[in-house]
């Protein structure tokens, strides 16, 4: 195995606080979802960063699924889902739903290249038997 890339990030103060990477192309102020912290356009929160991670790196893996197939998958549309859940114990768990959208393609296509997909994308493999993933085509 080689290491290809290895990003680095650091946060302060939490969930309201502040997150950077270390070249700061990222800079965010941090808020809880749906806290008094939470102002639209103020701030973003964990979901949604790892939502937007997410939604990156299946379009990736649906890319590299299509070709394979010689299918075009370079404008699909991946939206995810992050729920940030508390549980009756008091802790807390996230579960995801991706929706995928290819155009020009039928249901059971995009049905398959998203199962497809989901088996090699890096995220899904990182999250795979901790965390519950719905997945979700449409044509």
């Amino acid at each position: 195995m080689k290491t290809l890339y290895t990003a680095h990030a650091t946060a302060i103060g939490g969930r309201n606080g502040h997150v950077e990477t270390s070249d700061r192309n990222l800079s965010l102020e941090l808020g809880t979802p749906g806290g008094e912290s939470n102002k639209p356009g103020k701030v973003t929160n964990p979901e949604q960063l790892f939502a937007c991670g997410y939604a990156a790196c299946f379009g990736s893996a649906l890319e590299a699924v299509a070709k394979k197939r010689n299918l075009d998958a370079s404008k699909a549309e991946v939206t995810a889902n992050i729920s940030l859940i508390k549980e009756d114990d008091g802790g807390f768990r996230i579960a995801a739903e991706l929706d995928v959208t290819i155009a020009g393609l039928d249901h059971d296509t995009v049905q398959k290249l998203t199962e497809e997909a989901h088996q090699m994308c890096p995220y899904s493999k990182a999250i795979r038997g901790n965390v519950e993933v719905e997945l979700k085509a449409a044509a």
